[in-house]
């Protein structure tokens, strides 16, 4: 399973041409989970029991006039903050440490009615609050091209995964560039799609008008191919969307690059953009010229707030939607309270970790009496402007090229001292969250020592199949075909 051409559509062919089993390939996937985790730490639950018996049912012949199953035999791994009934939905967090959710979530509803075995839960930043995997209560993941590094977060244990080869593609979840960031520190794809693209329910809340269940892939295809399983109006979500879901997967090879007019905005290419990224998202601009693309400038001249008007609105979400874990319902309570107030108290002191806690005390600061219009409301008409800015530049483009992070992966521990370092890691990628647009990260290059570097591509609402398109043509031109010098050498 570490092999790199072990993507979705040669499984899908190696299962159907009888030249593997279903269950040989979960069995390949369990195992090089189970190896490398210790060295990693990227699945919190790996749930060798449940795959089998799931493969052994895929392996038994489909009625007559069962719809085919897109993506029989293919093992995902899923983000400790979606529901996988049965399996623990942690959060990554010890407050809910032993809560195993009754039912899954729509997302795994459709995996699962596509055929997907779902092989585990990858640890995550506590609540998906962080960009580097290090807020984990379970300690952290490790960045398969270093492990000294960070794979970045919040779904840094997904993407881990991917990069890995453990399996080829895996869920994560979106808040403020949760999936686009860790793709591009490890290598792989990331897509974010439309917010109301995919349905919430049954991803644990931080940020209810930011979070999206997104996808990680070893190739755009892999990418599309889930997105097109999952995506889709869903009752169980009043803020899905009733648009028709193209199949992205058919439309890749259309048209390429040539004629697309692509957006770059000059002024997010200055300071605090790291040399080598610099230039390597430069030459995948001039790859799309190459390949017959426009490069048009554009301006996103309220892209400088995005990083204060983001932490504002997210943490005063987070503030409301964590204020549910209380010690009364379900996961963690204290054992030490004599009185309701301070069970409440203990039980969220014990269960939290800090930056959970920072991001509750900053939320409940921005929403309280008096303060409420100078933060909150102001950081609300900032982000309509900031909407109305995308809206404008995709006016005159078909997509918007910029990094997606500002350096390649960073040391554990490096930023771990400075919150607003950390921060600042989302600054290419929020923007899209904040205005509800698609984007995709993919991977350009190497650093001089030999880390991952992506560019992302950011599209028009509901535009996830140019956004497809146009990076599945990047993908053509420019394979990235380096490997972790940790999966070489166990390969080797």
């Amino acid at each position: 399973m570490n092999n790199p051409d072990h993507t979705i559509e040669s499984l899908s062919l190696r299962i159907a041409r009888g030249e593997t089993t279903v269950r040989a390939v979960t069995d390949a996937a369990l195992d090089a989970a189970e190896k490398l985790n210790d060295t990693l730490n990227a699945f919190l639950q790996i749930d060798r029991a449940g795959a089998t018996r799931r493969a052994d049912e895929l392996s038994a012949p489909q009625s007559v006039g069962d719809a085919p199953r897109a993506l029989v035999g293919v093992p995902i791994a899923v983000k400790d903050n979606i529901c996988v009934r049965g399996l623990q939905a942690s959060c990554g967090s010890r407050i809910l440490a032993n809560y195993h959710p009754p039912y899954d979530a729509t997302v795994i509803e459709r995996l699962s009615a596509a055929g997907a075995v779902i092989i585990g839960k990858t640890n995550c930043d506590e609540f998906a609050m962080g960009s580097s995997n290090e807020n984990s209560a379970f300690g952290p993941v490790r960045n398969p091209w270093d492990t000294a590094r960070v794979p970045g977060g919040s779904s840094g244990g997904s993407a881990a995964t991917v990069a890995a080869r453990i399996v080829p593609v895996a869920l994560g979840s979106e808040t403020g560039g949760s999936v686009r960031q860790p793709a591009s520190l490890c290598g792989i794809v990331g897509v974010k799609p439309t917010y109301g693209r995919v349905s919430r329910y049954g991803l644990v809340a931080f940020g209810s008008s930011l979070d999206q269940v997104s996808v990680f892939g070893l190739t755009v295809r892999d990418a599309a191919a889930v997105l097109g399983v999952i995506a889709g109006r869903d009752p169980h979500d009043a803020t899905t969307a009733d648009v028709p879901v193209p199949d992205y997967a058919a439309e890749l090879d259309t048209e390429g690059a040539r004629g697309a007019r692509i957006g770059v905005p000059r002024a997010l290419f200055g300071d605090g953009l790291d040399d080598e990224v610099r230039r390597s998202v430069e030459q995948s601009i001039e790859a799309y010229r190459d390949l017959g693309a426009e490069i048009v400038d554009v301006e996103l001249p309220h892209a400088k707030y995005s990083i204060a008007v983001y932490y504002i609105i997210a943490t005063a979400e987070a503030s409301a939607n964590l204020a549910r874990f209380d010690g009364v319902r379900y996961g963690h309570r204290t054992e030490e309270a004599r009185t309701l107030s301070e069970m409440y108290r203990r039980t969220r002191d014990e269960g939290f970790g800090a930056e959970v806690k920072r991001r509750i005390m900053l939320g409940t600061y921005v929403l309280s009496s008096g303060y409420y219009d100078a933060y909150y409301r102001k950081a609300q008409q900032v982000r309509t402007l900031i909407k109305k800015d995308f809206l404008d530049a995709l006016a005159q483009c078909d997509a918007i090229l910029t990094p997606t992070t500002p350096t390649p992966a960073f040391l554990l521990g490096e930023k771990t001292d400075d919150p607003l370092a950390m921060y600042l890691s989302d600054i290419y990628t929020c923007t899209a969250n904040l205005a509800g647009i698609p984007g995709i990260a993919v991977p350009c290059g190497l650093s001089s020592t030999g880390l991952p570097i992506g560019f992302q591509l950011l599209g028009r609402h509901w535009g996830e199949a140019t956004l497809f398109r146009l990076a599945h043509a990047y993908e053509r031109a420019q394979p990235f075909t380096a490997r972790p010098p940790l999966i070489a050498t166990s390969e080797d």
